[in-house]
């Protein structure tokens, strides 16, 4: 399979003050993980800041994307952007204090945040040409707690959802693959890939679609799709939600950290077969795709990583944090990508 122009890069924080203004010209975006004690990158460059303890190095990593097109960068609203031919980086955080009403965080103010945030990046989508939203990622704190009699997660998705209805965007089928993680405090943090094209929404046999979930797991569905798979450079661009131990819309393996490795890497497996279906170039294996591995208890990451690496190997660039995922009973989650370049620099 061909790869894209576009290429991961796992690097320590503390490499990018080192890093040539020539090698932030071809800088889509960066997420960095851990305590970041400052902000390392031009202006210029969209990028978030996320409270999620890197497990797998010594200090903070950061993912950065890069393009071999020429790009040209922008702002609209609170987003910050860059773009090139054909593919479209951008992020938004929104501080802590805009989370909180009355002197402490709610869910009501969690939702409207969340709604304010997607309904500027559909605007700034719609104005720039680029309707073909393919992967979003969404941090914010204590995902699990309750607030004003509600999950924060049940709040997330309701404002989620509430914007793309608002924004004429479909809430089932051709959604966007995304994740939802909880981070260790700050506020709400979101990036995105969008491209020219449309992607096609990738569902898994193994699971009911996440918009279909049943009201147990909160009063709106998820709005998004297991994986997004598009051409926007070229070759297969694949991008693979957060995936749990999840099959049918239940949790398995409760309690047990290595068996939910596992069983997500299962998940992601029919994920991939569903994607060589729909393309057959799509053909991409378990050890060609780039993860991150997010690990509700840090005393399980030994156990979960010699899990991962005995079913992937150590072929594949892979970072693991610390976070809590969206089912207080979930311990893992795994996402992942492929069809790109990857680099892992130390």
């Amino acid at each position: 399979m061909s790869p894209s122009s576009l290429t991961l890069v796992h690097l320590p924080a503390a490499s990018l003050s080192s890093r040539s203004a020539s090698w932030w010209d071809g800088v889509l975006g960066v997420a960095a993980f851990g305590a970041v004690p400052a902000v390392p990158w031009p202006a210029s460059v969209p990028a978030i800041s996320v409270r999620m303890p890197v497990l797998s190095a010594a200090g903070p990593v950061c993912e950065a994307w890069r393009s071999d097109e020429p790009l040209a960068a922008g702002s609209h609203g609170a987003i910050r952007y860059r773009t090139g031919r054909s593919v479209m980086f951008g992020s938004l955080e929104i501080p802590d204090g805009a989370l909180t009403v009355a002197g402490g965080p709610t869910a009501i103010a969690l939702q409207q945040a969340t709604e304010a945030a997607y309904r500027e990046l559909f605007a700034l989508l719609d104005a720039a040409g680029f309707p073909g939203l393919l992967r979003v990622w969404n941090c914010f704190p204590a995902i699990n707690q309750e607030h004003a009699g509600s999950e924060r997660y049940w709040q997330f998705n309701a404002g989620r959802q509430d914007a793309f209805v608002a924004s004429g965007r479909a809430t089932a089928g051709d959604v966007p693959a995304a994740s939802a993680l909880g981070t260790s405090g700050g506020g709400f943090a979101l990036c995105f890939v969008a491209a020219r094209e449309r992607p096609r929404a990738i569902e898994n046999p193994r699971q009911v679609s996440a918009y279909a979930y049943p009201p147990q797991y909160g009063p709106r569905s998820p709005t998004f799709a297991r994986a997004s798979l598009a051409r926007p450079t070229g070759g297969p661009l694949l991008f693979v939600s957060g995936t749990a131990s999840i099959v049918g819309h239940r949790t398995l393996h409760a309690g047990d950290a290595v068996a939910q490795t596992v069983e997500s890497l299962r998940n992601i497996d029919a994920v991939l077969g569903e994607a060589r279906a729909a393309d057959p170039q799509a053909a991409l294996r378990l050890d060609e795709l780039a993860y991150k591995i997010y690990v509700r208890n840090a005393a399980d990451y030994a156990a979960v990583r010699a899990a991962f690496r005995e079913r992937v190997g150590d072929r594949a660039a892979a970072l693991f944090v610390q976070a809590d995922v969206c089912r207080s009973d979930l311990l893992v989650e795994i996402e992942a990508s492929g069809g790109h370049r990857v680099e892992v620099a130390r």
